[in-house]
């Protein structure tokens, strides 16, 4: 593997990550580009992108809660390549970023099925109140920068 990290910024690199969560995730769940892409992509969005020799193949997106805190949302690597440490490297990158921007702390809605991943990342679940979305049920944590 020849894995980059892309903070995307322009359009191009943006279609990156738009191709990882339709293929990653829209495909394979059968969630609908509407459901998928919501009020949360828009200009000021900034995502993270891994490629292997140029072709993405993970993504995860950030946008501002509050002053302080940014979520880490959409993070989806593509089938053939989960197992390799590819969605830590993708929220390693995204926290990075965001210490950068001078956030202090990160939150994340994880999937169910998600939550001891990112447990491993350092992340606490803050309420164990099931978010139930149009798709799957989360959690949320949170992560201090």
């Amino acid at each position: 593997m020849n894995i980059k990290v892309i903070r995307a910024t322009e359009t191009w690199q943006q279609a990156g990550a738009y191709y990882v969560r339709i293929q990653g995730m829209a495909r394979q769940h059968n969630i609908t580009l509407r459901r998928e892409f919501d009020d949360h992509d828009t200009p000021e969005t900034k995502y993270i992108v891994l490629t292997d020799d140029d072709f993405p193949v993970a993504t995860c997106r950030i946008y501002p809660a509050d002053s302080s805190s940014a979520m880490i949302g959409r993070v989806v690597v593509l089938p053939e390549y989960r197992g390799k440490g590819l969605g830590r490297l993708t929220v390693t990158e995204a926290e990075n970023w965001l210490r950068q921007l001078g956030y202090k702390k990160a939150l994340i809605e994880s999937r169910t099925t998600a939550v001891d991943f990112y447990k491993k990342l350092g992340y606490l679940v803050t309420d164990n109140t099931l978010i139930h979305g149009d798709t799957f049920d989360c959690i949320p944590m949170e992560h201090l920068l």
